[in-house]
């Protein structure tokens, strides 16, 4: 009789704690949810298409696919259904790519300030070329060197200006006139004016998929611009991974009428002679030309044929 009430108390006491651990637990579960909806990645040699004719050059990323809506999942067929958080990377873009992103994308609303913009590179330099719309068209150039910004943006600092290929710059700043109070901006994401200079805002020029990242190193090479984002990171989960490949771990992705619980794919080129060729508007037609492996594991490894070799083998076809 005299040991009950000590039973009791110890019942009530374990009962406590597992209620309390549970809820916990619970917590946990719920604070690590969105957490495992991103599906990490890891790219090497990959030439991405945005559009038949842009494209950039990806040497090396590491990062995250990122659901743009609370609690979904990231869906492999739908560019708008997620971000790419960048870690680490290196991605280059032609001169003439960027232009095209600039006037199809950022510019070409009715109200833009600069019109028929043209970009080319000369002596590790930048000539920016384009029509002042708010002036009456009237036609600029700017000559300058490109440099990252200590916020992740890219500035195109101007040394020589010309308007209707008159050398302009001296008497702006004779007058105390600059560039930013002829180009009005307000209207239009992604560039920006600061004094004499433009303003490049990488995760907002870009066609979907949209990015997440800081711009952490920028130069001139050849016609191309390379930027590096983030700083060098330890090998990825793919590392051991040989050739051209896109890969992909953990979290939940749907592509095409699979979905995939705690991702293991890869999407490895079948040709790693050049660059991964690679158009997620039509990764279909590179999956039906190339064959998949599934791993012990439960992993699944696909090898892709280059879309640029897709096109050459479908028009060598038609003409038989």
């Amino acid at each position: 009789m005299t040991f009950a009430p000590a039973i009791r108390s110890i019942c009530l006491a374990i009962l406590f704690f597992a209620t309390v651990h549970s809820r916990n637990r619970a917590r946990a579960q719920v604070n690590a949810e969105p957490a495992t909806q991103a599906v990490q990645i890891a790219m090497r040699n990959l030439t991405y298409h945005y559009a038949e004719s842009i494209t950039v050059h990806i040497v090396r990323l590491q990062g995250a696919l990122l659901p743009t809506k609370p609690g979904a999942i990231v869906v492999f067929d739908d560019k708008n259904s997620f971000t790419l958080s960048l870690t680490s990377a290196e991605i280059s873009i032609s001169c003439n790519a960027l232009a095209q992103v600039l006037n199809e994308n950022v510019l070409s609303a009715a109200g833009s300030p600069i019109k028929d913009l043209s970009i080319e590179s000369k002596n590790n330099r930048l000539i920016v070329k384009g029509k002042l719309h708010q002036k009456g068209d009237i036609p600029f150039e700017t000559e300058g060197v490109i440099m990252a910004e200590a916020d992740g943006r890219i500035r195109l600092h101007t040394e020589h200006l010309k308007a209707s290929h008159l050398p302009l710059k001296g008497l702006l700043d004779l007058l105390g006139i600059d560039i930013a109070r002829l180009i009005d901006t307000k209207k239009i994401q992604g560039i920006s004016v600061d004094k004499d200079d433009l303003i490049l805002n990488p995760e907002q020029i870009l066609p979907p998929p949209h990015i997440q990242g800081r711009v952490s190193a920028v130069r001139v090479q050849g016609n191309d611009i390379v930027q590096v984002f983030g700083t060098t990171q330890r090998p990825n989960f793919a590392a051991r991974q040989t050739g051209n490949y896109i890969a992909f771990r953990h979290g939940d992705m749907q592509f095409g009428k699979l979905t995939m619980h705690d991702s293991d794919l890869i999407m490895i080129d079948m040709d790693p002679r050049d660059p991964f060729d690679f158009f997620l508007d039509h990764y279909q037609d590179q999956l039906v030309a190339g064959y998949t492996k599934s791993t012990p594991q439960y992993g699944l490894r696909a090898y892709l044929r280059d879309y640029n070799k897709l096109r050459v083998r479908a028009a060598a076809q038609s003409k038989k």
